[in-house]
């Protein structure tokens, strides 16, 4: 009976496993966008905590103050990544029913 569980269990494992995997592949492919700046600096990150772009307008680059557009790309860049997490433990939560698993993203 145990042994039956068990591999049923380990089934359950395996499915999951695929999801997991067929999830961080979607993953790769979405994308969230931040601005900072009042939208002169945006970044986009993917589902994989990548940076896929940054844009910059042209009235934000003055080489008087590269100290501000400095300040403006780390702000953008450290929010895209905050949303981009948020994403993918948005849809972490959907495939194990909010329960937490270690080492799941």
């Amino acid at each position: 009976m145990q042994k039956q569980m068990f591999q049923k269990m380990m089934k359950q494992i395996e499915s999951v496993g695929s999801k997991v995997s067929q999830l961080q592949e979607e993953l790769a492919e979405k994308t969230v966008s931040a601005a900072s700046g009042g939208g002169m600096v945006t970044a986009t990150v993917n589902g994989q905590k990548e940076v896929v772009s940054i844009k910059i307008e042209k009235d934000v680059v003055n080489p008087e103050d590269i100290e501000l557009l400095e300040d403006l790309i780390c702000a953008a860049v450290n929010e895209a990544l905050s949303r981009s997490q948020e994403m993918i433990s948005g849809e972490m939560s959907k495939l194990t029913g909010g329960l937490k698993i270690p080492g799941l993203m």
